[in-house]
């Protein structure tokens, strides 16, 4: 079925001519990708700067067009422009990325109101970035900070759940969507727009102009700082937000095992050689401290953050401890730094969130 509802797509978007033009978008090599799942059609348009006036009208023709589909229950058009990855810049002798062939002003996509936009990362998945996410920008909110949070996780968006979060966001003028609110802080998240069970199985093009659209496309002002839950990896995604972003530093998430502090210093090397700096590295499930007892263990190992910050110029922002209450807390939309503000780990984020204001004013 979704097959078929796809070459009806793809047959409807050849009808459609682009203004200024007498050729349709098949003809012109613009439509980058077609996905349809459960009858939710996403399609991705390829536009560049000069055009995207012109193609948001001829998006929102072909929504109105698929949309008459038997079997198709929403229609989603983003536009996407194609970056020039010809050039690339390495990062060590067997390791190379590619750097989009544009200029410093040109690649750096900053949202109006915006005074600082930062990365959380890591080189995997796993590690607790997106609790580590949540409760930074609860930390800093309780420091006094306008606060924002963009979750840059498309196939696996958590911040609505974490920050206790349903609905779906509004528009008042069509163009720009109203950022939901939890605890005073802004949220945008692929979560809002898809059912929480339902993956998100899109192309490359489609992730990038679905990120730009987060971005640009969003009511986040005024904000001091708009923090973006990364996907974890080096991946496509995460390169083209630390290329295209104008990031103002990058926080590297990781545990304290060898194999996730490989991954850790992978992406920590992507950020360096696209000129974002590191404003340092946590260390989540540093440890754990038996309920019953007392005694501490560390079952990831410990310390390595810590060595791998201190190898690597940068500053050790803390350590976060393995503990059931956090990850409670956070499944339940309460995470920890606002439920349970007197904890020693509610504590431990306000101390990281401290050293990230002073990192963020070393910078100005």
């Amino acid at each position: 079925m979704s097959e078929k509802l796809q070459d009806d797509i793809l047959s409807i978007l050849a009808q459609v001519n682009v203004p200024g033009s007498d050729s349709n978008l098949a003809e012109l090599g613009l439509i980058s990708g077609v996905v349809v799942k459960d009858g939710i059609a996403h399609i991705a348009l390829q536009t560049n700067k000069d055009s995207a006036d012109v193609m948001e009208g001829v998006g929102k023709k072909c929504e109105q067009l698929v949309s008459n589909l038997t079997n198709i229950l929403s229609v989603t058009v983003v536009l996407t422009e194609e970056i020039n990855t010809n050039s690339e810049k390495k990062i060590s002798d067997k390791t190379s990325i590619p750097t989009l062939d544009l200029t410093q002003e040109e690649r750096r996509i900053k949202s109006e109101g915006v005074e600082f936009i930062i990365a959380v990362a890591s080189g995997k998945g796993g590690v607790g970035k997106s609790t580590t996410t949540v409760n930074i920008a609860l930390a800093l909110s309780r420091l006094g900070k306008k606060v924002g949070i963009m979750d840059a996780d498309i196939y696996g968006p958590s911040i609505p759940r974490m920050m206790g979060i349903s609905g779906q966001p509004r528009s008042e003028d069509g163009k720009t969507l109203i950022p939901m609110e939890s605890y005073d802080i802004k949220c945008m998240s692929m979560g809002f727009m898809v059912p929480e069970e339902e993956p998100t199985i899109w192309r490359g093009p489609m992730v990038m102009g679905a990120l730009e659209q987060m971005l640009k496309d969003v009511e986040w002002a005024p904000l001091d700082i708009l923090i973006v839950d990364m996907p974890p990896g080096t991946g496509d995604a995460q390169l083209t937000m630390a290329q295209g972003t104008e990031l103002a530093g990058a926080i590297i998430v990781s545990t304290p095992q060898d194999i996730a502090l490989l991954d850790a210093r992978k992406g920590l090397n992507m950020f360096r050689q696209v000129d974002v700096p590191i404003l340092g590295i946590i260390e989540n499930m540093s440890y754990y401290i038996c309920p019953k007892c007392g005694d501490e263990a560390h079952i990831f190992d410990n310390g390595g953050a810590r060595e791998t910050a201190k190898k690597n110029d940068c500053t050790f922002l803390g350590e976060i401890p393995l503990d059931r209450e956090i990850r409670e807390t956070s499944d339940a939309g309460r995470p920890i730094v606002i439920s349970k503000t007197s904890s020693p780990h509610a504590k431990a984020y306000m101390e990281i969130a401290t050293k990230i204001l002073n990192e963020i004013d070393a910078l100005k």
